[in-house]
């Protein structure tokens, strides 16, 4: 309850802070809106002073399309400032460490409905009061020169709440996948994002990935012929009795095995066979532990058909810990283990061929190629519209599971 009344009264203070800065907002943040019914993409267009030069690190005072990619956004440079809206797991062990590793950004900001926390962090990483924001006050940002990035790493059914209240505030959005629970909170997430002229990026580590990106060339090079058969198999076994209230277990949009750990199958078989699935064949969904997953999937295992002919089988678990991906080829074969890892990402081909390349930090490869695209003003490697095509094909499985038939895709 907390958490609701905190991001009710943060979308309410940014559609204030909207209207008193001028910004052109025809219709206003409606704070009222559910998860599962996103909000109302237009409104926005120029103006408002979140980007405005002011001499802080990561900026100038030359003004221009270029470096921010929208209309009358200020050029950046680097160091970005960034902001981690929720600190949790995810955010304090991983994406805050990493940053201290980036060299085109920095961690600026934070934005917590935990006030417990706050000291902690100004602590470790030096963030200044002025940076710290609860769901409340985050109306502020839009004023606030020092954050040029807000990351969203909430639970998956508020990102596009918070997605696009950032956008409004003219801050560029990292958003963590899956990207929303609809395409039609992907879709607002994304028009939110063009319509204020700042670039939506989707944290999708792995295509940042070095080894996972000589997978993905694979398809077009086609060394062994035409893939005809792919096989990814991604889950863990970390959560037990005590982890009842966590929200993954919990039924919610977002929770389960499927929008967990499901979809990096789906986002490596359409990387690694380099096309789009037409049809999800089958797809069932179980649990093997209902006193601990009563209300979610424990398990999912599906099945993509592609217009080549090519089938990817895959399987997401929270009862058993499994990282593989294989593509079988026309004559040969080739495969990454672990494939989703935080760490060791590696794998070989049937001819030998070692995919052995070393990053210090996935996450902070994957920060400071989304902010030198900023930056330099170009296209981001894994825009909106990516996280999109994973999230229909979230819930055609789902769909697919629940009637025991095929899904065709659109």
């Amino acid at each position: 309850m907390k958490l609701r009344a905190g991001r009710r009264q943060f979308l309410q203070a940014i559609a204030a802070a909207t209207v008193a800065s001028g910004t052109a907002c025809q219709d206003k943040v409606d704070p009222t809106l559910s998860s599962s019914g996103g909000a109302s993409s237009s409104g926005g267009g120029a103006g408002g002073t979140g980007g405005s030069a002011s001499g802080t690190a990561g900026q100038t005072t030359a003004a221009g399309n270029s470096g921010s990619g929208g209309s009358g956004q200020p050029r950046l440079t680097s160091p970005l400032g960034v902001a981690l809206l929720g600190l949790g797991k995810y955010a304090s062990e991983r994406l805050a460490p990493a940053l201290k590793l980036t060299k085109h950004c920095r961690l600026a900001g934070i934005v917590t409905g935990t006030p417990s926390k706050i000291p902690t962090w100004q602590s470790q990483y030096g963030i200044e009061t002025k940076n710290v924001y609860s769901y409340d006050t985050m109306g502020a940002l839009l004023d606030n020169p020092d954050i040029h990035v807000v990351y969203i790493v909430t639970p998956n059914h508020l990102h596009a709440q918070f997605a696009i209240a950032a956008a409004r505030a003219k801050k560029h959005v990292w958003c963590e996948k899956p990207m929303a629970m609809t395409p039609e909170e992907c879709r607002n997430m994304i028009d939110a994002c063009t319509e204020n002229g700042v670039k939506l990026c989707i944290g999708y580590r792995l295509q940042h990935e070095p080894n996972t990106q000589t997978v993905r060339g694979y398809a077009a090079a086609a060394p062994f012929g035409a893939p005809k058969q792919l096989d990814a198999l991604c889950g863990f076994s970390g959560f037990g009795p005590n982890d009842k209230e966590v929200w993954r277990l919990k039924k919610i949009p977002g929770g389960g095995s499927l929008f967990d750990m499901g979809v990096y199958c789906i986002n490596a078989a359409r990387q690694a066979l380099g096309e789009e699935p037409i049809r999800v064949s089958r797809a069932r969904q179980w649990t093997e532990r209902p006193d601990l997953f009563a209300e979610v999937d424990e398990w999912t295992e599906f099945e993509l058909v592609f217009p080549s002919g090519a089938v990817a089988s895959c399987r997401s678990s929270f009862g058993e810990t499994m990282d593989s991906l294989n593509i079988t080829c026309a004559s040969g074969s080739y495969e990454l283990e672990p494939f989703q890892g935080y760490t060791g990402v590696r794998g070989a081909a049937s001819d030998g061929t070692q995919f052995d390349q070393i990053i210090e930090n996935q996450q902070a490869r994957q920060m400071d190629d989304d902010a030198l695209a900023i930056i330099e003003g170009r296209d981001v490697l894994v825009p909106g519209q990516e996280g999109e095509r994973d999230v229909r094909i979230l819930l055609a499985i789902q769909q697919s599971a629940k009637t025991g038939q095929p899904v065709e895709l659109a």
